[in-house]
């Protein structure tokens, strides 16, 4: 019928074939879930909800023999709601419902009830069998009940108790042992043959786990599916998974044509790469064929005993050797043949067609025995792609369809198979044939599709063209021999427009016409004319004359096109010339018979009319022919040479004689005349003639006097003849030549140096001397020239080397070069003349020559024996000389001005200078003075010094002392914008930029920074912001003044204060003096006024106060100091209108409100002094920070380098898992082997292997953890444990983890929403809280690797250094360089820093290794930080322990002390007793020491010491009464009574006063900041996309909130926090030991806490406020914490508004985790202590899974019985 059907989401379309909708359904969204069995009643699946419907199958059931006729079909469809039920439809009109399950039973769900799974499905009807079926093959689903990869379903006939669509056991169906393994990814389903034929993609089960394509095979009439076998798929290239196929026709034969791309790693996510690749059906049967006679008759192994062919999906079978007849006789197997059979051979192809966008869909056609594949990719383009018979192809067209919208695998062609029809909005057309309007474009495409036909004039497809069988009627694009129908002659090519001829036309292809069909021939735009055909020839008339249009000025003809037509269609087209022979003696006036004759068109000269015709003969009878026809030119009236000289001089009576011939042919008596044009002027002479006897004729012009201005010598002048009013030609170049003597002949020398023809002399006579010709001086002509005139030279000055170009101008200065050379000097040293630069007279160039020292002097130049010319000006030889220069450095891009001091620098002329950095010119930007030259560098190629030069003409000057340093470009890392002019540079790293002033609508389009030549290649983004605003001080009253008491702040309110802002960028004034500005944030700015009261800046008494932003200044009012008096005078009104009582009552009243106010007056004034403190410290030790922060940056320099490589000491996945998992447990399940008799080891391990697969029953899970959970005994520690436990043993199945910890987790939403919802994910209370932080410690291990490992690692290093840049005291832990107050040292302990120099081992040699320590170091802090420094980068379980080495100071040659911590030598005062230190032992700086191995016993004093050197060192001392001690003695007395160690406690708490030990908190946390934000940017940017488990995750958060309504945006907040960020990154900040191999001590923790708490504190939704009762780490970030929280905040919703949808990659992360580390987990043990579980609440366990309906239904406790039995030998029921 043409009708079209379309299945999308929610809706269902039948269309016309043009696209035009007739009928459409709404099938969705509908009430449903994927947990809950239809019909779906909302009370009994509180999961459900309303759910799209996504359509999975659409196929047309024909009516068969059985069909009672009245319809004609039935269209059946299947989504996935209610478990991918199906429904039959009238194929006449799809609303028109046939049937549908009312209460559809488990066998009736067909299609996959998830949008992402793929479902493929085909009708069959067997022969013989009576009935019609539906094969379906869909993947594997997480739903009610295990439906098979490929599964029979019945049609028809439906008799009771059979229904439609149920999958019945008689019908067949792919059995396999695991679903979730073979988890086909469908694509394709087919009939061929006798066969039914599907294509999927999986992971390759049997060999190396990779995701591949299959092909696999069913007989049609095989209902067991005994006949199963399939083979894989090979498309070189890497080319593994499919994505859309088609069975069509190639070369004849059936093909199978698969889109496939490559696989992102082993993962099932396909890559942009794609392919096209063919498949032969006959090469496909005869590799399914011989997979099954392998598996029959060979026991699967081939002729070279390689495994050919197995059994797959886990299935209880085995290939045989079977009868060799067995696949002739069973075909299609039996009960005895083994299946389902796999081939381990695949299929090979090589790809057709290779693409860099992903390809989705194919579908092909066959247009001339051609075979054309049509490919859509996800961009929404459509590629045609020719395949040629060697299965290669080429992509002929390509034609976007719907940009950036995928093209669906449902590739369709119309029944015409002109029209695609593709799953985006378009149609489109199999070719474009008709986009080309004329045949070369047509014949270009190479379009299989296409050609031109010729009588109808367009680009067609072949049967479209009505005469295409004809020869020369349709001419193939796709054809070599093909060409267009072409002129291949025309004759005459060339016509006079004054005549009208036949022309005739040699065409090549010319198509045979029918004998009442004709051809005319269409000029330019005239007319048609009727044309004769004979063979290949045409024969027309040209037009007549007066029709066609004038000859275009300036040309002598015009081409024009002669169409040959059929009809109004232009069959092919030549080029007719039409010339005109009289323009052509018009566009040449001088010599008019000449450019006639000789002209290319033929034409002929008529002399006596003077005209130029085409024809051959004139009016007057007298022809010149065109050269062509005759002698040639030669037969020309002529004026051919002049008799006369052609120079002819001004001023003097001359006769020009001019020669002519053929001339004769004039017989009338009209005169001759001579013309002389000269500027425009012409001069008629009268000529007498006088003929020879050779025929030629002489004419002679009267005389004349020529005279007229002239600026040079000569003048050329045109001269020819007339006769009446004809002109006579003239030869070509035929000229007088007029001339002047004195034009431009100023001196003698000038005059003398004109060529002797001219007859010019030198005329000394009056009035002035002067140039003239010869016989015009009336005195006798001077044979010599005066002496020469010099008038200037340049450059007056020249170096000392010479080299310079001097040039000197004057008169008299030679007639020719050698006259002066050799005849110059300057300043008494010769100049060598260069003839380049000589002008005769004018002008004489010489190169300066060396000169021994400075001198001055005239320029001398000698003519000939004349005298010599002397020059007024003096020239000087000079010495400059270079005195230095600045800027001394510069980028390598150059652009930087130097400026060059020196003297004498203007030497020589400015052209002569020339400035160079090393090799590379510095360019001169400004006029050079005598002492200053300024050039801007050129770039460079290297950094580093170069020399600075000048050059004088060739003298070189160099600066002394001064290279010129070449930098690295600068960078502009950072742009804090400051309140584009220029730039103040602040240091090497930094300058400010002030903005200009600008109106609110202006929008900045980019800012760029230009340092020199180097500019920013890419635009910084700049933004104005609107004013802040900032409120009076008396908001109320602002005229009022302001009432300021000494010794506080002022606080002035506003908006957006920091929008732009920073505080060290405003000032305030009050008055004449500055308000120290001390504290600024969004709303408020503070700032501390003069103790006394500044005086006012005009005609107020009091001061103003005036706040100055960048060029804002704003004035908030006037500023009134207080008095001393503590309160206010009670008002005159109330003492008088109040009694005695009244009065006391309201005193009493006021007073209470007074105090209250000052005591919140008070309370302000601390908040405000805390933070003003803390600005005042954090300046004060500003300084002292950097200096930190640089030798703390300058040490890890080194350790940076190492980073990146080996140098962050990552632990391995199963260290990082087993710390993680089981924190603190020694002897983690990780760790262990299964310690069992070997008698029960195998009975064991096959009870834990079935106790594994009810793990992977989703229903006992959940109710094993919930029976777990109820019981009192089972503790928080279990619950831990055993989540701990479960995450190992299903460490391999991450999917199926995920989606049980999903639904743990719902529940848990749902205890929580009854209850508080922002407590959920608080603490680790359940089971499934301690799953989710061993999943995310799972799925973030890469990205702990990548990403945040090593700012990590920096911090840690970074906390190391600082802490052990201190004292540290090794009993008590406290360090004097510490963030944590309570782990801080307090005291001043006087120490100094040590260098030691340790002997280190290295194979036979030793080396010095220096390594810095401190004086009161105890022995062991000495050896763990030699340790530190020889093993740096080396992993701290590599390490030799402290314990085992002695450390032994070498002093001489036998000088050896072993020192240790504990010996005869320590100090002991009373009872305390102190520990070893460097400063006990006197060891000097510099001092050499070794580590040597721990002996058991020694000789001497100093060898006796103790074991175990660790701190805290109390307990053997303990025993002896005696405490041990390092720094500080422990405050702990005993002797105090308790009630007073509170109270000194609090006094030594008071009188640690900030400015005494926050300066040290607060120095650290400067130093340490950068790599604090590091970090923190690390873990919370979105530069790179956030881990796919946290985007997964908290997707699955949002769900959860919006399913529950929960529209608090807060909670939501809390709800990620808990899970990601308190979860997981505190836990990995407080211990990278849990990443890192490396040692953490107290002291490094205690740091560590810090910064722990403050990301607790980051992401935390409640304000932070700070005073001065608040902790003391909250008061160190008090500042950094809001900054952090945007960052949280940005993360989440960066997170949020990101598109959704990431399941699909989670799952291909899940899959490649649970393949790279499973092998880590000890499953087994897992298995074993998750069983001592089951055993302990045995009863409960099986009493939960008893009383589960669904659990009764698999027979879980029954189940469990068995594993009991297994694992213990338990007596079961069983």
């Amino acid at each position: 019928t043409g009708a079209l059907y379309v299945g999308g989401v929610d809706r269902l379309y039948q269309l016309t074939s043009d696209l035009r909708v007739t009928a459409h359904v709404s099938t969705g969204p509908q009430l449903d879930s994927p947990d809950c069995l239809p019909p779906i009643v909302a009370k009994d699946c509180p999961s459900a909800t309303r759910t799209h419907n996504y359509n999975k199958l659409l196929l047309l059931e024909e009516v068969g023999p059985e069909g009672n006729g009245a319809e004609s079909g039935s269209l059946i469809v299947c989504g996935t709601l209610f478990q991918g039920i199906c429904e039959k439809r009238s194929l006449s009109n799809i609303t028109n419902l046939l049937y549908r399950p009312t209460n559809p039973v488990d066998t009736q769900y067909v299609a996959a009830n998830d949008p992402r799974i793929s479902t493929v499905a085909v009708i069959i009807s067997p022969e013989g069998a009576g009935m019609r079926l539906m094969l379906v093959g869909r993947g594997y689903t997480k739903g009610p009940g295990d439906i098979p990869p490929i599964t029979t379903r019945r049609l028809s006939p439906v008799i009771p108790p059979r229904r439609m669509f149920s999958q019945e056991e008689e019908l067949g169906k792919l059995v396999v042992g695991s679903y979730s393994e073979y988890n086909n990814h469908f694509v394709k389903a087919f009939v061929h043959g006798k066969h039914v034929y599907f294509l999927f993609s999986r992971r390759d089960m049997w060999h190396r786990k990779e995701y591949r394509t299959y092909v696999s095979r069913l007989c049609i009439s095989d209902r067991s599916f005994y006949s199963y076998v399939e083979v894989p798929l090979f498309c070189e290239g890497g080319y593994n998974l499919a994505q859309g196929a088609w069975l069509g026709n190639h070369t004849g034969r059936p093909a199978l044509f698969v889109v496939m791309s490559a696989g992102q790693a082993s993962t099932p996510v396909a890559t942009s790469r794609s392919a096209l690749c063919v498949y032969g059906m006959e090469q496909l049967d005869g590799m399914l064929r011989r997979a099954q006679e392998v598996c029959y008759t060979e026991a699967g192994r081939g002729s070279s005993g390689q495994e050919e062919a197995y059994i797959e999906y886990q299935v209880s079978s085995k290939c045989y050797k079977l009868p060799k007849a067995s696949l002739v006789d069973y075909p299609c197997g039996g009960e005895h043949t083994p299946n389902p059979i796999a081939s381990t051979v695949p299929v090979k192809a090589t790809p057709t067609f290779t693409c860099t966008t992903h390809l989705s869909a194919v579908a092909t056609a066959t247009e001339a025995g051609l075979t054309i594949a049509f490919l859509g990719d996800r961009q929404g383009t459509l590629h045609k792609v020719l395949v040629h018979e060697n299965s290669s192809g080429h992509r002929y067209s390509s034609v976007p369809v719907h940009p950036n919208s995928p093209v669906s695998a449902d590739l369709l062609l119309d029944q015409t198979q002109e029209h695609v029809y593709v799953l985006t909005h378009n149609r489109v057309s199999v070719s474009s044939c008709e986009q080309r309007t004329d045949c070369g474009s047509c014949l270009s495409m190479s379009d299989p599709y296409c050609g031109w036909c010729v009588l109808q004039g367009r680009c067609t497809r072949k049967h479209q063209c009505e005469r295409h069988l004809q020869p020369n009627h349709w001419l193939w694009s796709f054809g070599a021999a093909d060409h267009c129908v072409r002129v291949e002659r025309l004759q005459p090519a060339n016509q006079s427009r004054d005549t009208q001829t036949k022309v005739t036309l040699s065409v090549l292809e010319l198509p045979s016409l029918m004998s009442s069909e004709s051809l005319s021939c269409e000029f330019g735009q005239l007319a048609p004319s009727p044309a004769h055909i004979t063979g290949n020839t045409v024969t027309c008339q040209s037009p007549e004359p007066h029709l066609l249009e004038a000859t275009p000025p300036g040309t002598d003809h015009m081409i024009l096109p002669v169409a040959v037509k059929f009809g109004n269609v232009t069959i092919t087209t030549g080029n007719m010339t039409f010339y005109d022979c009289g323009a052509v003696s018009h566009l040449n006036r001088t010599s008019q018979c000449l450019s006639c004759v000789s002209s290319v068109w033929g034409c002929n000269w008529c002399p006596l009319d003077q005209l130029c015709s085409h024809s051959s003969n004139c009016p007057h009878h007298h022809t010149i022919l065109n050269h062509r026809d005759s002698e040639g030119p030669s037969s020309c009236p002529l004026v051919y040479a002049l008799q006369s000289p052609a120079l002819v001089p001004m001023g003097l009576s001359t006769t020009v004689v001019l020669l002519g011939k053929n001339l004769d042919i004039y017989t009338d008596k009209a005169d001759y005349m001579c013309v002389v044009e000269v500027k425009g002027v012409q001069f008629n002479l009268s000529a007498s003639v006088q003929k020879t006897d050779d025929h030629t004729h002489t004419f002679t012009c009267s005389p004349h006097q020529f005279q007229f201005e002239v600026s040079e010598l000569q003048y050329s002048a045109a001269v020819y003849l007339r006769r009446g009013q004809r002109r006579i030609d003239a030869s070509p170049g035929l000229t007088l030549q007029l001339y002047d003597c004195s034009a431009g002949q100023s001196d003698c020398s000038q005059c003398r140096a004109v060529p002797p023809e001219y007859g010019c002399v030198w005329c000394p006579g009056s009035p002035t001397p002067s140039c003239v010709f010869n016989q015009s001086c009336s005195s006798a002509a001077s044979d010599t020239c005066p002496p020469p005139h010099i008038t200037q030279i340049v450059p007056v000055t020249g170096p000392l080397e010479g080299g310079v170009l001097i040039t000197i101008t004057g008169s008299n200065l030679g007639m020719k070069f050698e006259d002066v050379e050799g005849g110059v000097s300057v300043a008494g040293v010769d100049c060598v003349a260069k003839a380049e630069g000589y002008h005769i007279s004018t002008r004489v160039v010489c190169e300066l020559q060396p000169s021994e020292k400075p001198k001055r002097g005239p320029v001398l130049i000698r003519v000939g024996p004349s005298a010599s010319g002397r020059s007024t000006q003096e020239f000087t030889y000079q010495d400059p000389q270079l005195l230095g220069l600045v800027p001394d450095k510069g980028p390598i891009s150059g652009g930087t001005r130097l400026t060059i001091r020196g003297r004498q620098l203007l030497t020589g002329q400015a052209s002569d200078l020339q400035a160079f950095v090393g090799q590379q010119p510095c360019f001169i930007v400004e006029e050079v003075t005598d002492s200053q030259l300024v050039c801007q560098t050129g770039t460079s190629n290297r950094t580093g010094g170069a020399s600075v030069s000048v050059f004088f003409g060739k003298a070189e000057r160099m600066v002394p002392n001064g290279a010129f340093k070449y930098m690295d470009d600068p960078v502009v890392t950072r742009v804090e914008y400051m309140n584009i002019q220029l730039c103040v540079p602040e240091s090497a790293t930094q300058m400010s930029c002030p903005t200009p002033k600008v109106s609110p609508q202006f929008k900045v389009k980019g800012l760029w920074f230009q340092l020199d030549n180097v500019r920013d290649k890419k635009s910084k983004s700049f933004v104005y912001y609107p004013n802040p605003e900032l409120y009076p001080l008396n908001r109320d009253a602002p005229d009022t003044p302001y009432r300021f008491k000494p010794g506080g702040v002022i606080a002035v309110e506003g908006q957006h204060l920091t929008r732009a802002m920073s505080r060290e960028e405003v000032r305030a004034r009050l008055g004449d003096q500055e308000c120290e500005v001390k504290t600024l944030d969004d709303t408020h700015l503070y700032c501390e006024p003069p103790e006394a009261q500044p005086n006012s800046l005009d005609h107020n008494d009091l001061p103003t106060l005036k706040v100055l932003m960048g060029n804002l200044e704003v004035d908030l009012g006037l500023v009134q100091y207080d008095s001393d008096s503590p309160l206010p005078p009670v008002p005159l009104a109330a003492q008088i209108g109040l009694g005695a009582g009244a009065a006391v009552i309201i005193l009493s009243v006021l007073v209470v409100i007074l105090m209250y106010r000052r005591k919140s007056k008070q309370a302000l004034r601390d908040y405000k002094k805390v933070l003003l403190q803390l600005e005042t410290l954090e300046i004060n030790v500003g300084d002292q920070c950097r200096k930190e922060f640089t030798d703390l940056m300058t040490e890890m320099m080194d350790l940076s380098s190492d980073v990146g490589g080996p140098g962050v000491p990552l632990l391995d996945y199963k260290t990082y898992a087993e710390r993680v998992f089981f924190p603190g447990q020694q002897g983690a399940p990780l760790s262990r082997q299964l310690d069992l008799p070997e008698s029960r080891r195998t009975t064991v391990e096959q009870g834990l292997q079935q106790l594994n697969n009810l793990l992977n029953n989703r229903l006992f899970l959940t109710r094993f953890i919930h029976t777990l959970e109820a019981q009192q005994g089972f503790s928080q520690r279990d619950r831990g444990y055993v989540a701990s436990l479960l995450t190992m043993a299903l460490h391999d199945k991450l999917e199926y983890f995920t989606e049980v910890m999903k639904s743990l987790l719902q529940d848990l939403v749902q205890q929580y929403v009854a209850k508080n919802p922002k407590l959920m994910l608080r603490r680790t209370e359940t089971v499934v809280e301690k799953m989710l932080t061993n999943w995310m410690s799972i799925c973030l291990y890469s990205f702990l690797k990548d990403v945040a490992g090593e700012p990590l690692y920096m911090l840690y290093r970074a906390i190391k250094y600082q802490v052990d840049k201190g004292p540290v005291d090794s009993v008590t832990g406290k360090a004097k360089r510490t963030l944590n107050d309570s782990h801080l040292l307090r005291e001043d302990i006087e120490y100094s820093a040590m260098t030691l120099t340790v002997l280190v081992k290295n194979g036979v040699e030793v080396q010095h290794c220096p390594v810095k320590v401190l004086d009161l170091d105890t022995i062991t802090q000495v050896k763990d930080k030699i340790l530190d420094q020889v093993y740096k980068g080396a992993p701290f379980s590599q390490r030799p322990a402290a314990d085992s080495l002695d450390l032994e100071w070498r002093s001489g040659q036998a000088g050896h002390l072993t020192l240790s911590d504990d010996d005869v030598t320590a100090v002991v005062q009373g009872r305390w007793k102190r520990i070893n230190t460097l400063q006990h032992y006197k060891v000097p700086d510099g001092a050499t020491v070794a580590l040597i191995p721990r002996c058991s016993a020694g000789n001497g004093v100093n060898q006796v010491f103790q074991t175990g050197e660790k701190t805290p060192m109390l307990e053997g001392e303990e025993e002896e009464g005696l405490r041990l001690w390092h720094l500080v003695k422990s405050s702990e007395d005993p002797e105090i009574p308790k009630h007073r160690k509170s109270s000194m406690r609090e006094r030594e708490r008071a009188k640690a006063i900030p400015e005494i030990y926050l300066t040290r908190l607060l120095s650290m946390k400067g130093t340490l900041q950068k790599f604090v934000d590091d970090v923190f940017v690390a873990i919370l940017s979105t530069k790179r996309p956030p881990p796919i488990a946290v985007r997964f995750f908290f997707d699955f958060l949002d769900d959860m909130a919006e399913k529950h309504g929960i529209d608090d945006p807060e909670t939501v907040h809390i709800w990620k926090t808990n899970s990601l960020p308190l979860r997981f990154w505190v836990n990995i900040l407080k211990n990278p030991q849990f990443v890192l191999d490396v040692q953490v001590t107290d002291s490094i923790d205690a740091v560590l806490s810090v910064i722990a708490q403050t990301f607790i504190d980051s992401c935390t939704t409640s304000e932070h406020k700070v005073g001065r009762d608040s902790p003391v780490n909250k008061l160190l970030y008090a500042r950094e914490i809001p900054r952090y929280k945007q960052l949280v905040e940005r993360y989440y919703s960066d997170i949020h508004s990101a598109a959704s949808g990431c399941y699909q990659e989670m799952n291909s992360t899940l899959t490649e985790l649970s393949g790279s580390f499973a092998s880590e987990m000890n499953t087994l043990v897992a298995l074993h202590e998750l069983y001592k579980y089951i055993n302990k609440y045995y009863d409960q366990v099986i009493m939960a899974l008893e009383e589960d309906s669904s659990g009764q239904k698999m027979q879980l406790a029954y189940r469990l019985q068995q594993v009991a039995a297994l694992v213990e030998n338990k007596v079961t029921d069983l």
